[in-house]
């Protein structure tokens, strides 16, 4: 565990990824500290700009909102979508996938053949839908997020599970008369796992992402504020205050781009072929 914390403080895309969601992580336990008020209270003039307002470092939005205040909570908002999502996502896809790898035959036809009726609708198309029949709440998009991402770590367990059940190790399992769900869980899978890890900081910043485009369209949830939504209200004031869109839409890449960043280096950090190249 020390060599691979030491790896990872040497690669410099995990080591800024790393402190960057830091940032964000800290600003979404601050938001109730630094701006008790909440970010719907108005605190000046609408539209000033950042630098205007001592207490609005931001800015204000078309409503006198604090737009810092809108950046800090949205900050929670965004990681509890992206990472509850994406937990429940793994939990489903990786017994799905696990079963099928390991059984194969007609329970890997029937739950691959689930997988890919999932597969076959666009992400974003089925979560709109699910989040239209169930009603916009954290609780329904989280949900919805969670549906349209469990398929990729089902088919990616599922690869894990086809190769590592034919190793001798796990065939000495079988002989001994161990149970499958023990091999399943306590000897494959572990194995299987580090695939699985660098897949959910991609699928974290793509339901991110994914929730934003959502509260834009008017699909988030209306009793909170989010990075999509301050994006959405403020299209309007586009020409004289664009600094309302720019500032939240800087925070979705920056977000982004610090879990790319991470789940590069974690690509690097656990693939033996790759370190040894770069150490060459």
């Amino acid at each position: 565990m020390r060599a691979f914390l030491t790896s990872a403080a040497r690669n410099w895309p995990v080591s800024l990824g790393a402190i960057l969601l830091l940032v964000i992580l800290f600003m979404a336990l601050t938001a109730g500290i630094f701006f008790p008020e909440g970010p719907y209270v108005s605190v000046g003039r609408p539209l000033q700009w950042p630098g205007d307002l001592a207490g609005a470092p931001m800015g204000t939005d078309a409503l006198g909102r604090n737009m810092a205040a809108g950046i800090f909570y949205g900050a929670r908002i965004s990681l509890l979508v992206g990472f509850a999502s994406v937990a429940v996502a793994l939990i489903f896809g990786i017994v799905v996938g696990a079963y099928a790898g390991y059984y194969g035959g007609w329970i890997d036809n029937l739950l691959m053949r689930a997988t890919e009726l999932f597969q076959t609708i666009p992400q974003f198309m089925l979560a709109i839908v699910v989040v239209a029949i169930f009603g916009p709440t954290i609780k329904v998009i989280v949900f919805a997020l969670a549906v349209v991402s469990w398929p990729a770590i089902a088919r990616l367990v599922r690869g894990e599970f086809m190769v590592i059940r034919e190793r001798a190790y796990i065939q000495g399992c079988i002989v001994l008369g161990m149970k499958d769900t023990r091999i399943i869980f306590t000897q494959i899978l572990p194995n299987a796992l580090s695939g699985v890890m660098v897949m959910s900081t991609v699928l974290v910043a793509t339901a991110i992402l994914m929730e934003s485009a959502l509260s834009f369209l008017g699909f988030g949830d209306p009793n909170v504020i989010t990075w999509g939504s301050m994006i959405g209200s403020g299209r309007n004031n586009m020409r004289d205050a664009w600094y309302i869109i720019t500032i939240p839409g800087l925070c979705l890449l920056i977000t982004a781009l610090a879990l790319n960043l991470v789940g590069n280096g974690l690509t690097d950090l656990m693939n033996p072929r790759l370190r040894k190249r770069k150490v060459k």
